[in-house]
């Protein structure tokens, strides 16, 4: 298949003049805006600078980004020889440390779950393990045979098993209710099925 040829120009190398259209020069500046903050935060992250950048837009409004903070870098330039008291530092820390106490509390409360299933998992394997080398299963053990901890697991079996035999009771009684109230038209009349 022969090619059609290009719909676009490509890039191209953009002549260096002011956009003569205002509206133009605003979404240029919007868009490049955001390029110029990347690689001022790239190039403070790389080589470790303070960095502080100030533009005015072309309506006049002005937009600044610093690296680490803006306070930061114009203390450290307003009073080169005066010791920094940076709050930034401090801040950050203290972020850092509710943010790890955070993550170790949620790491506690998931090695908890962990070690809750692990148990449970101990148990079910132990149980089976009984009700296979006697050949019997779990409600088949004599009571009086077993310790509190499986006579707990037999109690809570059963108590469970009598609640799902009440919840199918009842779908059935209402299935059945609904069923033979289906069968009669309003006026008495029994319906005939052919």
């Amino acid at each position: 298949m022969a090619s059609i040829g290009k719909k676009t120009r490509g890039r191209k190398k953009t002549q260096m003049k002011m956009i003569e259209n205002k509206e133009d020069r605003l979404v240029t500046f919007s868009k490049r805006q955001q390029g110029i903050y990347k690689k001022i935060s790239e190039l403070s992250i790389l080589c470790g600078t303070e960095i502080l950048f100030i533009v005015f837009s072309p309506t006049g409004k002005p937009f600044s980004f610093g690296c680490p903070s803006i306070e930061s870098v114009s203390n450290h330039f307003l009073s080169r020889n005066k010791p920094i008291n940076d709050n930034t530092n401090i801040l950050i820390e203290d972020y850092h440390m509710v943010r790890t106490k955070k993550l170790v509390q949620h790491y506690n409360e998931v090695r908890s779950q962990m070690d809750t299933i692990k148990r449970k998992k101990k148990v079910i394997v132990s149980t089976q393990q009984t009700s296979g080398t006697n050949n019997t299963h779990w409600w088949k053990t004599p009571i009086h045979q077993c310790n509190l901890r499986e006579l707990d697991e037999l109690y809570s079996r059963c108590s469970e098993l009598a609640h799902l035999c009440h919840i199918a009771w009842c779908k059935k009684i209402a299935n059945a209710s609904s069923m033979s109230a289906s069968t009669y038209f309003g006026n008495g009349h029994h319906r005939q099925e052919f």
